[in-house]
């Protein structure tokens, strides 16, 4: 999931290197779609009470995000659990190991919480969606977790159905890496409910990666903390693998 400018005509260096919203935001969606990608991964869901539920799962992204798998490890329960997003997430099929049987999910789904995670189908499989569905404006340079960033202001185009109406993003100027991403209502632009942080930032097959990302529900004071413990970019991946046929296998 998970993403115009108007330049402040002042002193030349105020805002480092002079590169546009489209610019940055372009850099940012580059780094997130690539064309292939395979990880593993551990999400830790902490509830309202405190209580934690853990997943371990495996997934694999083809067309830039286009195509996105997700099979699950552990636990037990959700073992073999497997989900197919297609075309952005508006495509969404999960497969049930227990009554070996596939359900396409309705439409709507991909705004909907993984797994009851604070992370939407939506955000785990967004494809394009900074560049497509959001007009992008640079707002001013500002430090966020140590780092020296660009921020950005995302708005929601008018015929986009995306679930955020707007977010604001601090994106590391050194690596393009969006450290941390403010989500807002779908419906009330002026309410930011969730943000997300990411950190222990590693270059892997030459792309700067954040390891660890927490997305925190500000609404339902919850919190879901995501680690990569393993991922390779640009690995040869079959069409085949993203078919409602294979997510029985």
């Amino acid at each position: 999931m998970l993403l115009g400018l108007i330049v402040l005509l002042v002193a030349p260096g105020l805002f480092g290197q002079e590169l546009t919203g489209e610019e940055i935001i372009q850099k940012v969606n580059d780094l997130f779609n690539v064309d292939t990608s395979y990880g593993k991964s551990k999400m830790t869901i902490t509830t309202s009470s405190g209580q934690k539920r853990t997943f371990v799962s495996e997934s694999w992204s083809k067309n830039k995000g286009e195509k996105n798998l997700v099979r699950y490890l552990e636990p037990s329960r959700v073992k073999g659990q497997a989900i197919l997003m297609l075309n952005n997430a508006d495509d969404i099929w999960m497969f049930f190991p227990r009554t070996q049987r596939v359900r396409k999910l309705a439409t709507h789904a991909k705004k909907q919480k993984m797994q009851g995670s604070d992370f939407s189908y939506e955000d785990m499989g967004s494809g394009d969606a900074f560049i497509e569905d959001f007009t992008s404006k640079r707002l001013r340079d500002e430090k966020m977790e140590g780092y020296d960033c660009y921020t950005l202001e995302l708005t929601r185009k008018p015929d986009s159905d995306v679930s955020y109406s707007r977010m604001i993003l601090w994106v590391i100027k050194e690596n393009f890496v969006p450290i941390v991403i403010d989500y807002y209502d779908e419906d009330d632009p002026t309410y930011h409910f969730k943000r997300l942080v990411q950190s222990n930032i590693q270059v892997i097959d030459g792309i700067p990666t954040a390891m660890k990302m927490v997305m925190h529900n500000v609404n339902d004071n919850t919190q879901t903390e995501m680690e990569l413990l393993e991922v390779k970019f640009n690995v040869p991946l079959d069409d085949k693998m993203f078919t409602e046929r294979e997510l029985k296998k």
